[in-house]
């Protein structure tokens, strides 16, 4: 699957964004683009289920690589192998990506919306109806409902976000950079006009594949954590 230039995993997949805060504010789980995540009390529950069964042996991040492939599975997406074995990491402060499947908030793309260049602006990549749309639905401030990232197919693991991205409807401001380099503008195109035979689903499993083994921590490094929101 193409990648952005310039987009970097620090550390790769090492379930940083479970831990809590040391001090207010200091977590990566409490950063703006991180505001809709849900679920942490579901990978606590599994961990606890898993700890009293065997302790000390499954990491944080191998139950989120688990978890990541069986909810593309589970919204009609491909499944993949996923190699087991990684350690927690002691503590990282660094931002998510955008997602195509679930929501995400007003605050995160009121900056487009409102402040585009600090002048009072609206980014000129994104289409002018979708903008206006989105501006009944947010208020400057960040104020508003939870935002579909795939509108109208978010709970839906398929090639439809392409499409958007596309018609310059995609709603972070990554999804637009997608277009501004020409092999992810012609992965875009090429998934975008041909949905029913995307391989987005099979390249989707691959990437997560190699990104998963992006600065794996084994053996003496990391840690297997006790409860995924707290280091040992």
């Amino acid at each position: 699957m193409t990648t952005l230039k310039n987009v970097h995993f620090l550390k790769g997949c090492e379930a940083s964004v479970l831990l809590d805060a040391a001090e207010e504010g200091d977590a990566e789980k409490d950063a703006s683009s991180n505001f809709s995540l849900r679920g942490y009390d579901v990978v606590d529950d599994v961990k606890s289920a898993i700890e009293k069964s065997c302790p000390g042996v499954v990491s944080c991040a191998d139950i989120l690589a688990l978890a990541a492939r069986d909810a593309v599975r589970l919204t009609g997406g491909s499944s993949w192998k996923v190699e087991t074995g990684r350690r927690d990491i002691f503590r990282i402060l660094l931002l998510s990506g955008a997602h195509t499947i679930g929501v995400t908030s007003c605050f995160v793309i009121n900056d487009r919306l409102y402040n585009f260049t600090g002048r009072s602006d609206t980014d000129p990549a994104l289409d002018p109806t979708f903008a206006s749309e989105l501006k009944k639905k947010c208020k400057p401030g960040g104020g508003g409902p939870v935002l579909e990232l795939d509108q109208g197919s978010s709970t839906v693991s398929d090639a439809h976000f392409y499409k958007a991205v596309r018609q310059n409807r995609g709603l972070l401001t990554s999804d637009a950079a997608l277009l501004n380099d020409p092999l992810t503008r012609a992965y875009v195109k090429r998934q975008s006009t041909s949905p029913v035979k995307a391989t987005f689903g099979k390249d989707f499993g691959k990437s997560m594949v190699k990104m998963g083994g992006i600065g794996v921590l084994t053996g003496n490094e990391g840690e297997i954590r006790k409860r995924c929101a707290f280091v040992n």
